[in-house]
């Protein structure tokens, strides 16, 4: 083709693109653009989203490094659906190339794109790129998509050659700076605040990417040993440039490989991978079952009966704020507050805790981490908080209950984690820190800290909660018998 437009979403880097290297293979000249979808940003507070900075910052490394390459990113500020056709149109292109997307809402844009193209003559193609492996490359023996994560990850494995984790090399093509790349809009402009992203020590970009691939490289043989510890610097943080594409998957899946995670005895490499299968799997869900965003993935769970009314509505505001009395939880939602991550051990906590101790619905606290969350996934998000809750893919549903004390003495074992966030407690004793109200008023006296006033009281008792939760459970249970 003469000319071909790369219209970047979740894939802000210039290296290893599908899409783009794909276009400079395929074309004499490439146009670049990325449009700030008023159908997602618009409804945001206008205070500030670090994602919108996160993006803007991104927006603006790659756009320097596309210059450097004799190109330009053309940036716009609307919709999709008529930004992209009218961009395609001005530039005379023969096609629009991006990556796919497994996102129901994007899909249907996308289809509406395609289509507005269509009716102009101009093609529309879509690349794997965010994902591993996709579609139909991993199915059951009868061809169906699992649903289970064990027998997909081994069937994932199975399936994987060299071919899907070498990079893309785009050549032959070259890369144009059209006069309508005036480069990127303010933050202003965009009607949204500084947020002060890198206060909080996040460097956006592919050389923030970067920078926490080449930190994780010398931890990721103790991966598995150190990643269920918040308090400790155990996992890779690579979660918020892996959500925008300032890393590709396929070099991450080179870093696992070559660290030896296809050999038993790497355990570290291994289970690093692992974890990047469970990414892919969830976005497999989603692509195949798109009724997970509103609904259970096993449709006897929308049987069960939530928590209701104002007295919910408090424990949910209660939980949101980090007031449920359980320090660990409590912890974890200051941090998500704070900063917009959580580590992975405290997503499950909080999420079991919402769902199971205070008998809430999961779409309640999804929805809250879809706020907050920098690195906010769909398909993760909705995978992660449908385990939680026992709705989603789960060989062993509703008797996983997490009790917040004992995963706080297993995970947090000398409270570190919980001083840092709950600063108030910090002169509790190890012994009590997971569990302040088991104190005498004597022990609570000497160390400033009553139950009641500087720290709440258990929102609910764990024991009682899990007897509740067991019965609330029960209608699936009965509709399992034939």
């Amino acid at each position: 083709m003469e000319s071909i437009l790369v219209w970047f979403r979740r894939d802000l880097r210039d290296y290893d693109q599908a899409a783009l290297c794909e276009a400079l293979r395929r074309a004499s000249r490439v146009h670049c653009a990325f449009v700030f979808d008023r159908e997602i940003i618009d409804p945001l507070p206008r205070s500030g989203d670090r994602r919108v900075e996160f993006i803007r910052e991104s927006l603006l490394e790659l756009d320097r490094a596309l210059r450097a390459r004799g190109g330009a990113l053309i940036v716009r500020h609307g919709c999709p659906r008529g930004e992209i056709p009218l961009l395609a149109r001005q530039l005379g292109v023969r096609a629009v190339f991006a990556n796919r997307d497994y996102e129901p809402q994007a899909r249907q844009r996308d289809a509406a794109v395609a289509a507005a193209l269509r009716a102009e003559g101009i093609g529309f193609e879509l690349f794997k790129d965010q994902a591993v492996l996709d579609g139909e490359e991993v199915l059951t023996q009868a061809g169906r998509p699992y649903t289970v994560f064990t027998p997909y990850r081994n069937a994932w494995l199975k399936r994987l050659r060299e071919d899907d984790w070498q990079a893309h090399c785009g050549h032959g093509g070259c890369l144009v700076a059209s006069p309508m790349a005036v480069g990127v809009p303010a933050l202003a402009d965009l009607g949204f605040a500084e947020t002060g992203l890198r206060a909080l020590g996040i460097v956006p970009g592919m050389s923030g990417g970067r920078q926490r691939l080449q930190d994780f490289v010398g931890r990721l043989a103790l991966y598995r040993q150190q990643r269920d510890f918040p308090a400790v610097k155990g996992v890779s943080y690579l979660s918020v440039h892996l959500r925008f594409g300032t890393v590709s998957v396929r070099e991450l899946v080179a870093l696992a490989i070559a660290a030896g995670a296809l050999r038993p005895e790497a355990e570290g490499a291994a289970t690093w991978l692992s974890e990047l299968v469970w990414r892919d799997f969830y976005f497999m869900i989603l692509d195949r079952f798109p009724h997970v965003v509103e609904r259970s993935f096993r449709p006897e769970y929308d049987a069960i009966v939530w928590e209701q009314g104002a007295a919910a509505e408090q424990a949910f505001a209660d939980w949101c704020a980090g007031r449920t009395g359980y320090p660990l939880v409590d912890a974890a939602m200051r941090q998500i507050n704070a900063s917009g991550y959580m580590h992975n051990r405290l997503r499950m906590l909080v999420a079991s805790f919402l769902t199971k101790d205070l008998g809430l619905d999961w779409r309640w606290g999804e929805a809250f981490f879809a706020r907050q969350l920098n690195d906010f996934d769909l398909a993760a998000n909705n995978g992660g908080w449908q385990w939680a809750a026992s709705t989603g893919c789960d060989a062993q549903p509703y008797f996983r209950i997490f009790n917040p004390v004992t995963q706080s003495e297993r995970f947090d074992p000398g409270g570190r984690f919980i001083r840092r966030y709950l600063p108030e407690l910090a002169a509790v004793s190890d012994r009590f820190i997971h569990a302040p109200w088991r104190m005498s008023s004597g022990e609570q006296a000497a160390c400033g800290v009553r139950v009641g006033c500087e720290t709440p009281p258990p929102l609910v008792d764990h024991d009682e909660a899990r007897r509740r939760t067991l019965q609330r459970y029960a209608v699936v249970r009965r509709a399992a018998v034939p």
